[in-house]
C-alpha cells in the first residue's frame, strides 16, 4: 500500500483563490474558485488519498490540521502569494503530526527550490515543473535520490537537485480529474461569475508554445511544449461526467490555450457535438472563423481570451503574437456566430504609459465584449517579465498583495506611479460596466438566467472591494506626497 497521501489546496486570506490551477493567485474582485485540476491527477493515481480544495469548502487552517493528522504524506500545492501562509501552515502540521512527510509542489519552489527548502525545514522534498509522477513514487516507497524532478536537502543538510524529469507525453493514460472531483469534491461550491453554475473545469491539453513574457503557467509548471490528449479520450470523459454530474450546466475546458490546433479543434468538437453539451474554453485571437464555427456547433457557449492590451506597442513587448487588428476580427467573429468572450486585460505591462492605457480602454470599449477581467501586471519569478522589472528596478514590492491577498500594483516605470495603474484598473470597470449598454446587458442576462440574487451579490462584493481599494490608492498617493514634501523641506 502506498503513503496515504493528503493533496492539499491549502486555506488562505478571504476568498483566495491559490495554486492548484489558479493561475493568477488572488482574492477575487468577486468571490471565485477554479479547479484543482494539477493535483486531481497524482491524486486519481494513490489508492486512499483525498484531495481537500480547502478554500471552495471553506475548510479553516485549524480544521485542515485536524485532517492532515489522519495521512502519512502531504503534497501542498503553493503560490507566491501564498507561500508564507503555505510554510507556516506546514509547521503547524508537523508540530500535531510529527512523522508526516511533506512535499511542495507549484511555481515557487520551480523557480527557487533552495529558498523553499532553506526557509521552511519541514519540507522533506519540492517537485520542480510537472509533480505528478514524482509524489506518487515517493508514496509508493522509490527512494529520494532515485526520483526524477526533485530536490530535497540530504543527511548532511545539503541541498541535491535531481535531474529533471521529462514532461508527460501520454495524457491520455492520465486519470480523469472528474473521477476525483466526484470522490472528493462538492461541485456547487465553485463559482466562477462569467460561467454557468455549477461548472465543471478540466484539461484536454498541457502546455503552451506561444512565448508572453508575463504568463506563469508555461514558464513555470506546465511548459512550452504542446502536448494534447485524444478526442477520444476527452469525448468519452465528458460522456461519464454529464452522466455523472447532472447538476452541472457548464464544462470549462481550462487548458492553456484550447484551441492553438486547427485540426485537433475541429477533430474534438465533431466528437462532442453529439453529447448535447454546453462547454467554454480559453482561446486566442488567431482562431480563424471556421474553427469558431465548429466549435459553436458542437456547444461551446463562452470563450476566454486574453487580449491583454490596445496598445500594438506593448503587445509586441510582451511577445503576444497577436495584433489589436487581428483581436478586432476575431471578436466580430465571435458575435457573429453568437458566441460570448471574456476579455482579460493587464495594465502596468512593459512599456506601458498614461496614453497607452487609455488606448487600452478606449479599444475594449470598442470590442464591447459581454463581460471583462482588468488585473494589474505581476512580475512572478521565474517569468520574462519578472527578469526584466528585476533588472531595471521596477518591481517596488516584492510581496505583491496588500495584506488580504489582493493584487496590488508592484511596478513602477518612470512618469507612472503603481497608484495610478490602480486608479485606471478601477477606472477601466467603471468606464465599461457603467455604458448604459453594457449594464444592461448585464442586468437583463441575470433576468433571463433568473440569477437575480447571485447578481446582487456579485455586485456588492465588487463594490465594497472597490471601495477598499480606492481608499489604499488615496492612502498611497498621500504617504508619497508627504514623503516627498519631508525630502524637499530637508534639503530646504
Amino acid at each position: 500500500m502506498p503513503l496515504k497521501t493528503l493533496f492539499l489546496n491549502p486555506p488562505s486570506f478571504e476568498n483566495f483563490d491559490g495554486g492548484a490551477s489558479s493561475r493568477w493567485p488572488a482574492t477575487r474582485e468577486i468571490e471565485s474558485y477554479w479547479y484543482p485540476v494539477w493535483l486531481a491527477y497524482p491524486a486519481g493515481m494513490l489508492e486512499g488519498s483525498r484531495l481537500l480544495d480547502a478554500p471552495p469548502h471553506h475548510i479553516s487552517a485549524d480544521e485542515t490540521i485536524e485532517i492532515a493528522k489522519g495521512y502519512e504524506f502531504l503534497v501542498l500545492f503553493t503560490s507566491t502569494v501564498g507561500w508564507s501562509g503555505d510554510h507556516a501552515l506546514a509547521q503547524a502540521i508537523k508540530k500535531v503530526n510529527p512523522s508526516i512527510r511533506i512535499a511542495f509542489v507549484g511555481p515557487p519552489v520551480t523557480t527557487d527550490p533552495d529558498r523553499a527548502l532553506n526557509e521552511c525545514n519541514v519540507i522533506d522534498f519540492v517537485c520542480r515543473r510537472e509533480f505528478d509522477f514524482s509524489v506518487v513514487e515517493y508514496a509508493n516507497g522509490k527512494p529520494l535520490n532515485e526520483i526524477l524532478g526533485i530536490s530535497y536537502k540530504d543527511a548532511n543538510g545539503v541541498i541535491q537537485h535531481n535531474p529533471d524529469r521529462p514532461q508527460v507525453e501520454d495524457l491520455d493514460a492520465m486519470p480523469w480529474a472528474t473521477k476525483i472531483y466526484k470522490r472528493d469534491m462538492d461541485v456547487t461550491r465553485y463559482n466562477v461569475p462569467f460561467l454557468l453554475h455549477p461548472y465543471i473545469a478540466l484539461y484536454s491539453t498541457r502546455g503552451c508554445p506561444a512565448q508572453c513574457t508575463f504568463c506563469l503557467w508555461p514558464q513555470t509548471l506546465s511548459g512550452h511544449a504542446w502536448r494534447k490528449r485524444s478526442s477520444d479520450d476527452v469525448a468519452a470523459e465528458m460522456k461519464w461526467a454529464k452522466e455523472n454530474f447532472p447538476e452541472v450546466k457548464e464544462f470549462f475546458f481550462d487548458d492553456d490555450t484550447f484551441n492553438i490546433q486547427k485540426a485537433r479543434t475541429i477533430e474534438l468538437c465533431a466528437k462532442l457535438k453529439p453529447l448535447g453539451i454546453t462547454w467554454s474554453c480559453t482561446s486566442r485571437v488567431t482562431t480563424d472563423r471556421e474553427t469558431l464555427k465548429a466549435m459553436k456547433d458542437a456547444g461551446c457557449r463562452l470563450l476566454i481570451v486574453g487580449f491583454e492590451s490596445g496598445d500594438p506597442q506593448i503587445l509586441k513587448n510582451i511577445k503576444k503574437g497577436a495584433t489589436v487588428e487581428r483581436a478586432r476580427d476575431f471578436v466580430k467573429d465571435c458575435h457573429d456566430l453568437g458566441l460570448v468572450i471574456h476579455a482579460d486585460f493587464i495594465l502596468g505591462l512593459p512599456g506601458e504609459t498614461k496614453e497607452s492605457i487609455r488606448n487600452t480602454i478606449n479599444f475594449a470599449k470598442t470590442l464591447d465584449c459581454e463581460t471583462i477581467q482588468v488585473s494589474v501586471a505581476h512580475a512572478y519569478p521565474g517569468t520574462e517579465f519578472y527578469d526584466f522589472a528585476k533588472r531595471n528596478n521596477f518591481i517596488t514590492n516584492e510581496k505583491m498583495e496588500d495584506g488580504g491577498g489582493h493584487q496590488m500594483a508592484h511596478i513602477e516605470y518612470p512618469g507612472l506611479p503603481t497608484e495610478y495603474v490602480m486608479e485606471q484598473v478601477h477606472r477601466f470597470y467603471d468606464e465599461y460596466y457603467f455604458r448604459p449598454k453594457a449594464a444592461f446587458r448585464v442586468v437583463w442576462k441575470a433576468i433571463v438566467n433568473r440569477d437575480v440574487p447571485r447578481l446582487y451579490q456579485e455586485a456588492r462584493s465588487y463594490m465594497k472591494l472597490r471601495k477598499e481599494r480606492y481608499a489604499a490608492a488615496r492612502a498611497k498617493a498621500e504617504e508619497k506626497a508627504l514623503k516627498q514634501q519631508e525630502s524637499v523641506s530637508m534639503n530646504a
